[in-house]
């Protein structure tokens, strides 16, 4: 527990209006999509990067942890205050300091909303492409910490290919800056790179500079139905061997596409095993051209069905389908551990088809869908976790997805991070002298361990 002094000294750093520490403001700060719950100490909302040195430079002189806070919307627990200590939240700094269309950059606060940022720059004629599915309320803070993906990753990649540089205070309170206003920039080590994915254990970041891209004049998106998942994966190789990017390529299995449709009342077939969302962009009569050219290839691999939106209401719908499976899952379960595996393009079939055995084994019920065109599969084990039994078996069938995800040349996580959940699973992806550098890096970036502890690596 902080003193009252300490929490005085944080009040006055912040303003006595910008802490927390009544027990009903502190529930608000303690959870984020995994649903677990650790209780915080004090939150404290700062509005720029003096304000959160001089909260870190307490930390360190007093010994107490420091957790920094997006919009709390992460799968694995990253910004869960485990051991107590203050939450730094960063909603307060949420501007967009400059939008740059001569150059194609933006400067922002870690707050700013994901899709108010899309939304601001394609009023612009301008495009930000990394789309996380929670981009109504994640923040681009949050995606640098976890390096958030999203949909178009398969043609525009990750949140990584787009930060340029970054503010970052470090756990010692120290402020440095990262990288540069441009696209080359090769003096010294690349700290920005290292702090983008570093899940908010080595700084916090505070200001984000972000490459953007010339908006794509048009788009083509597309629905196609499988009756057989292996035909579904071999459409996606073909796709992408036949030259053609696609700047989506989404699929859902069998038991996914049911409980969308019992969701939303689509009108999906409730007999097949696969659906593939496709999208292409860019110029528009290369455009027309690509989606032509991959309904052929869905329909000379034995698809049912391929609907091509007309419209932007069509376009809307179906990608209504997709967005709708996360809350549809509730309908088989109330929990769900959700996994973001990722394994080479060939080797969905393998995955699918491997996941469901083990789940079967288990007798767990189980819904993927996810990133076909990279191979980043959403594994959802669905279950009552007041069943102490099923929570159990659950565990050792996601033990043994990891295993047969390295089989197949995977890694277990591809967007969501370690955090605590996958934290118990990481040495059987990362070999022991990989996992000490790490550790090393952390102990020289913060020598007294109070910035985001608990995460990634297990206690030894």
């Amino acid at each position: 527990m902080l003193s009252q002094s300490l929490i005085k000294e944080l009040g006055q750093i912040v303003g006595k209006e910008n802490i927390a520490t009544a027990k009903e403001d502190l529930i608000c700060y303690s959870y984020d999509a995994t649903n677990q719950q650790f209780l915080p100490d004090a939150v404290v909302f700062p509005k720029n990067a003096d304000e959160i040195s001089l909260i870190l430079k307490l930390a360190n002189k007093e010994g107490f942890p420091v957790v920094p806070r997006g919009a709390g919307s992460g799968f694995s627990g990253g910004s869960l205050p485990v051991e107590g200590g203050v939450v730094v939240s960063l909603e307060r700094m949420n501007k967009i300091l400059k939008i740059d269309a001569d150059n194609l950059i933006a400067i922002v606060e870690p707050g700013v909303v994901t899709g108010e940022l899309q939304w601001a720059v394609e009023d612009l004629g301008l495009f930000y492409p990394p789309d996380p599915s929670s981009l109504k309320f994640c923040t681009i803070g949050g995606n640098v910490a976890e390096c958030a993906g999203g949909p178009r990753a398969v043609k525009y990649g990750v949140t990584k290919d787009y930060v340029l540089g970054l503010e970052v205070v470090l756990p010692t309170g120290d402020i440095i800056n990262t990288g540069a206003q441009t696209l080359k920039d090769v003096v010294g080590y690349d700290l920005t790179k290292l702090m983008v994915g570093s899940e908010g254990t080595l700084g916090i970041v505070t200001k984000i500079i972000l490459k953007l891209l010339p908006l794509p004049e048009a788009a083509k998106t597309m629905l196609a139905v499988f009756s057989d998942m292996r035909d579904a994966a071999t459409t996606v190789s073909n796709i992408i061997s036949s030259r053609i990017i696609p700047s989506t390529l989404e699929f859902m299995d069998k038991n996914s596409i049911s409980c969308v449709d019992d969701y939303s009342s689509m009108g999906l077939p409730a007999d097949v095993e696969a659906l593939l969302l496709i999208e292409v962009d860019g110029d528009r009569d290369l455009t027309e051209k690509q989606a032509a050219a991959i309904q052929k290839i869905c329909l000379d691999n034995r698809a049912r069905e391929v609907r091509i939106a007309r419209d932007k209401k069509e376009v809307k719908k179906l990608w209504l389908i997709r967005r709708a499976i996360s809350p549809a899952l509730a309908k088989l379960k109330p929990n769900k551990i959700n996994e973001d595996i990722v394994v080479p393009r060939n080797k969905i079939p393998d995955a699918i088809i491997g996941i469901r055995e083990i789940a079967k084994k288990y007798n767990l019920t189980n819904a993927n869908f996810g990133h076909a065109g990279d191979g980043n599969i959403h594994v959802n084990i669905m279950i009552d976790k007041s069943d102490k039994d099923e929570a159990l078996r659950a565990e050792s069938a996601v033990k043994e997805i990891f295993q047969l995800v390295l089989s197949l040349g995977g890694t277990i996580s591809g967007e969501h991070g370690v955090g605590i959940s996958k934290m118990p699973y990481i040495d059987i992806e990362l070999s022991q002298p990989a996992i000490e550098v790490m550790k090393n890096i952390k102990q020289v970036l913060d020598p007294k361990g109070i910035l985001n502890p608990g995460k990634i690596f297990p206690h030894t």
